[in-house]
């Protein structure tokens, strides 16, 4: 069952791929759960996989594939941008976290699960990121 209120950003997605086992398997936990992703984080996921992990194509439509069997994925739009240019203007995030905070208040997320960005912000008053992995030693 999808999770409507969940938004996760790349860097959770990415743990299901890590040799850190227990943040791997806090990511696989949330992924199992679903939630929203946007088409940004499929292509984050992708320049990821082939620049830094090395991973062939096959493989990358394999993680692909998973991720999106358990997500939603919002679109890329105009109406996207505009929301996070003024993210970016207002709370002072970079562009493209800014572009992941507006995917999620679009998508009427409560909870944008991430490690990069400031846990425990409130976006707009409902939307809270938060990091999985504070409670890991």
């Amino acid at each position: 069952m999808i999770d409507s209120e969940v938004f996760i950003d790349t860097n959770i997605l990415l743990y299901t791929l890590s040799a850190d086992k227990e943040k791997a398997d806090q990511a696989e936990a949330i992924l199992r759960a679903g939630g929203l992703i946007s088409v940004q984080v499929l292509n984050e996921v992708l320049s990821v996989a082939r620049r830094k992990l090395d991973m062939s194509w096959i493989e990358i439509d394999e993680v692909l594939t998973i991720i999106r069997s358990m997500c939603r994925v919002d679109p890329l739009t105009s109406d996207t941008h505009d929301r996070g240019r003024w993210v970016a203007e207002r709370y002072g995030l970079s562009v493209y976290d800014a572009m992941i905070v507006a995917a999620a208040l679009n998508g009427g997320c409560g909870i944008l699960y991430s490690e990069d960005m400031q846990d425990g912000m409130v976006i707009e008053d409902r939307l809270r990121i938060c990091n999985p992995f504070n409670s890991l030693s």
